[in-house]
């Protein structure tokens, strides 16, 4: 029997949408009814999970767990989460229920070692996931090596996640500093980039720089549609 899966969205509302873009696009299907049926709380009130996790801002576990009792309600079978800062407290959640949650970091690890073995990763983030160390220990347990960005280079990140996706902001103004950003750790030993915040594809499918890239969002789509009995499109 096909599974359902449920989506604790809302961190933010474009990456939920591009999670379940992706979803609908990766499954292979001749029709509608051939989709995975998918249920979607996205949540905007849970709160800041790198303020949380760096500077003690407001706890997100509530609003996450409202959310986790909504797809539950509704029956989905396992959990994913269009947020890797969000990952950090996927543990903590998980003793909430019996429902599997699908974990985007070691989907992602897998799809970089199979993809490309003997290369090193840079890792694009959120200053709350780079310092949890969640992406470092994922990669790790793979056997991939990678580089991690410096200080001014976190500080890009966070401006491109927050001051422009999150804000709704245009991209194409901001071409010359994500391109300086990954020429910067090509330089440092990068051979591809891990798109480690669920606002970087969007980034990245918008403007015209080639990677290339590991979509953290697309390889946790493959993998909850697996996990589902569905087929990938290849």
């Amino acid at each position: 029997m096909k599974k359902t899966i449920g989506i604790l969205g809302g961190m933010g509302p474009l990456a939920t949408a591009d999670l379940y873009r992706k979803i609908v696009l990766l499954t292979k299907a001749s029709c509608d009814n051939d989709h995975i049926r998918v249920f979607i709380d996205s949540n905007s009130h849970i709160a800041d999970r790198t303020a949380a996790i760096l500077s003690g801002g407001a706890d997100p576990v509530p609003e996450m767990e409202s959310a986790l009792r909504n797809l539950e309600k509704c029956g989905a079978d396992c959990i994913i989460m269009p947020c890797n800062t969000a990952h950090f407290f996927l543990p903590k959640l998980q003793e909430k229920t019996k429902i599997p949650f699908i974990s985007m970091l070691e989907a992602t690890a897998k799809a970089c070692a199979k993809q490309y073995p003997g290369k090193t990763a840079a890792i694009l983030a959120t200053k709350g996931t780079l310092s949890t160390g969640l992406y470092e220990r994922a990669l790790e347990k793979e056997n991939v090596s990678f580089v991690l960005p410096d200080e001014a280079q976190r500080d890009m990140l966070m401006y491109l996640i927050y001051e422009v996706v999150k804000a709704s902001k245009p991209l194409e103004p901001e071409l010359e500093n994500w391109a300086a950003l990954l020429l910067q750790l090509r330089k440092a030993g990068a051979d591809y980039f891990i798109l480690g915040c669920t606002e970087l594809p969007i980034i990245a499918d918008t403007l015209p720089i080639v990677g290339p890239f590991i979509d953290p969002t697309a390889e946790l789509a493959k993998a909850a549609i697996r996990f589902c009995g569905y087929e990938v499109k290849e």
